[in-house]
């Protein structure tokens, strides 16, 4: 709460400045505080009101997007990706194991903190070894039933 408050007092500092000096108002810089501060205000209502988010991670972006509606049905906030970006803290992680192979050693890393959740057409030992490597929470065979995988998140998020 301190950091959003401290961002949106530099704004309007910002703003109130530039009206007292006649000074052009900082666009830019006024911008990114605010984008700052949005970010921290939903940190800080995830925190309060226990809100999840989740990234799902597929390679096919369709199934992707129609598992985080499914998600966001259930009071999730999810978002769907085909590529890895950067993770926001306590963000629960829907990975399909083929997109592994993609990742940078930085991602993976990331990666590892997050503790996916994999999900996985593949059942073989070298596809489970793989998803030990990443340290996954959870392994889930596809096609994977919507209430299986808040389950899976639910377990994640209480250890």
């Amino acid at each position: 709460m301190h950091r959003l408050r401290s961002t949106l007092a530099r704004a309007r500092a910002e703003l109130e400045l530039a009206r007292t000096d006649g000074d052009p108002v900082p666009v830019d810089r006024l911008l990114g505080d605010l984008r700052e501060a949005l970010d921290l205000l939903g940190r800080v209502e995830a925190a309060a009101f226990q809100i999840v988010a989740v990234l799902v991670l597929d390679d096919d972006e369709r199934l992707a997007e129609l598992t985080a509606r499914g998600l966001r049905r259930l009071g999730y906030e999810a978002e769907s990706a085909s590529r890895m970006r950067a993770l926001r803290p306590r963000e629960v992680v829907v990975l399909d194991l083929g997109l592994s192979a993609s990742l940078d050693a930085d991602q993976l890393v990331a990666l590892r903190a997050a503790r996916p959740i994999v999900v996985t057409g593949a059942a073989d030992p070298a596809s489970r070894a793989l998803a030990d490597d990443l340290g996954a929470s959870d392994y889930l065979v596809k096609p994977v039933e919507l209430e299986e995988l808040a389950a899976a998140i639910k377990r994640r998020t209480s250890t």
